[in-house]
């Protein structure tokens, strides 16, 4: 039997809320294209009409600071069995792809700074990293 599994999206505190949703998107995009079968099957409506499947399980949207969210960052990645995307700074400024990926080469590892990060694997190993991030809007 396969554990439970959990997808979280972190993303840094202070963003306006245009900026937040972006990163959240970002970040989960790029992380259902490396998670095989995130996807449930197509729904039918009692019309006939299809309805393209969707991640059958819940994905909250938490906040960080951006201390913990390099943090969060630095301990997923290092963690076995997580699946760990960021969406970083240099990526947010950039005009497109290839902008991103010149800028990116000629910056440092110490000042990539993380704008989101995703996070999907074990539930107890996701919650254990992320269980005292508040949910985006939270304190709205």
């Amino acid at each position: 039997m396969a554990l439970p599994t959990k997808m979280v999206l972190v993303v840094r505190s202070g963003l306006g809320l245009g900026e937040a949703v972006n990163a959240a998107v970002v970040v989960g995009l790029s992380t259902g294209s490396r998670v095989p079968h995130l996807l449930a099957e197509d729904g039918e409506d009692a019309s006939g009409g299809v309805h393209a499947g969707l991640n059958p399980h819940p994905v909250p949207v938490l906040t960080a600071s951006a201390t913990e969210l390099e943090d969060l960052h630095r301990r997923a990645r290092g963690a076995a069995g997580l699946t760990v995307v960021g969406f970083n700074d240099v990526a947010r400024r950039a005009r497109d792809y290839d902008d991103y990926l010149s800028a990116l080469s000629q910056t440092p590892g110490e000042d990539v700074h993380q704008v989101a990060v995703a996070v999907f694997g074990p539930r107890s190993l996701v919650s254990s990293l992320t269980r005292r991030l508040p949910l985006l809007g939270a304190d709205a």
